[in-house]
């Protein structure tokens, strides 16, 4: 499958633009990555290391020893990626685009393959545009951070990309947003762990709205909504009996963001008052709060936390960079049956604060740059009444990244 992929984009690459189709432009784009990183402790880090959130907490052997504190490290260059960006004839009054992307991210039980990274077709009009497919979701947004690590500041910047249908409509500076996702790789966790059947069965996609405004030149800032509608289970085991049970947990969330854009630097901040958001790379969950006792029911609350971040930036062939990342939980809306009965993203975590500081050699098609980040994660006990953490403790891990990126 592999090789005959590869054969298929080398004729492709080997046509005219203007011989494959009538109408139809095409434009290959991508880069070739490759990461170095070294870790003092063991991370709360997918993609197998390379998607870095936190350190872990402590884990004692026999002896006391904390048994995730040992360095770790590698080099990949499977975040390589490829895209295709495609204009197309005008139907009606809309100018039609596609775009696919993909990289080697996707893992299987031995090895990296090809995953979706986009896929979507778009109708732009004059101040309107639909695009149906997989792309960022909106939380995702227009402000993120510019750094080298390729978390791109999760847990505290949203990390997703869904399914959805997007509609977006220009008003001279403002820009209004609005979707409604599915979820496909980026997962909800429930009682059987991350799974797309909490949003399928839910039959209520994620939905969120907002809106832009930019400045002639320099200024960018906008908020939105989100809500989440999950249905955790739709039969339970109880009292050695099956029963069919109707359970949905709600949710809002809110976010603001602003940019700056001078000549040689950027301050870029976001902040969000996050519900049950661990599906885009956040801390986040929720807990169960009152069980029926004649069929085993459950009723749900959503952990809060409340995430913001800001980066800086100067220079354009050297480039500096700062990212301070910070989240604090909040606690649930309402009283827990039981510390246990949880689920979610760093849900034992009371605070998390992260520093990274890097500096990058940037040219036309290059991009070689070091990152060092201190990680500190602050872990505790659920308590049952207010969702809180107490008797908390930090753990901290130090890490150093280096990147080489050659763009195409």
């Amino acid at each position: 499958m592999k090789h005959l992929l590869l054969l298929l984009m080398s004729f492709l690459l080997s046509l005219p633009a203007s011989s494959q189709k009538k109408d139809f432009s095409y434009k290959f784009y991508g880069f070739v990555r490759g990461d170095l990183f070294y870790n003092t402790r063991a991370n709360m880090a997918p993609v197998d290391g390379n998607f870095y959130l936190f350190p872990l907490n402590e884990v004692l052997d026999a002896d006391g020893k904390d048994l995730n504190a040992t360095p770790n490290g590698s080099f990949y260059t499977f975040t390589t990626r490829l895209g295709l960006d495609i204009q197309g004839p005008r139907i009606g009054t809309a100018r039609s685009s596609a775009k696919i992307e993909t990289d080697f991210g996707g893992f299987s039980a031995s090895t990296t393959m090809i995953r979706i990274r986009q896929a979507y077709v778009a109708l732009d009009w004059t101040n309107s545009q639909v695009l149906i497919g997989q792309t960022w979701h909106p939380l995702f947004g227009s402000v993120m951070p510019d750094m080298l690590n390729l978390s791109t500041g999760a847990p505290f910047q949203p990390f997703n990309r869904s399914p959805q249908i997007r509609y977006q409509y220009k008003k001279d500076r403002l820009r209004f947003t609005a979707s409604a996702l599915w979820q496909l790789q980026y997962l909800s966790s429930g009682p059987k762990g991350m799974s797309e059947d909490y949003i399928k069965n839910s039959c209520v996609p994620e939905l969120y709205a907002g809106i832009d405004f930019a400045s002639d030149k320099n200024w960018l800032a906008g908020a939105g909504v989100h809500l989440i509608s999950l249905t955790p289970r739709t039969t339970t085991e109880w009292n050695n009996k099956t029963y069919k049970v109707s359970e949905r947990m709600t949710t809002y969330s809110y976010e603001a963001h602003v940019k700056y854009t001078g000549n040689n630097f950027t301050i870029a901040a976001k902040t969000i008052m996050a519900s049950s958001l661990d599906q885009t790379a956040l801390i986040g969950g929720y807990g169960v709060s009152k069980i029926n006792e004649n069929n085993g029911e459950q009723e749900y609350t959503p952990f809060r936390h409340s995430t913001s971040w800001l980066n800086i930036t100067y220079g354009k062939k050297w480039k500096p960079a700062l990212f301070v990342g910070y989240t604090k939980n909040l606690g649930t809306d309402d009283p827990l049956v039981s510390s246990d009965k949880i689920y979610g993203l760093g849900l034992t975590i009371d605070q998390l604060l992260t520093i990274n500081a890097a500096i990058s050699y940037n040219l036309a098609n290059w991009q070689i740059g070091i990152e060092y980040c201190p990680a500190t994660s602050w872990y505790g006990q659920v308590c049952p009444e207010s969702g809180k953490i107490v008797n908390s403790q930090a753990v901290t891990n130090h890490r150093i990244l280096g990147v080489m990126m050659y763009y195409f």
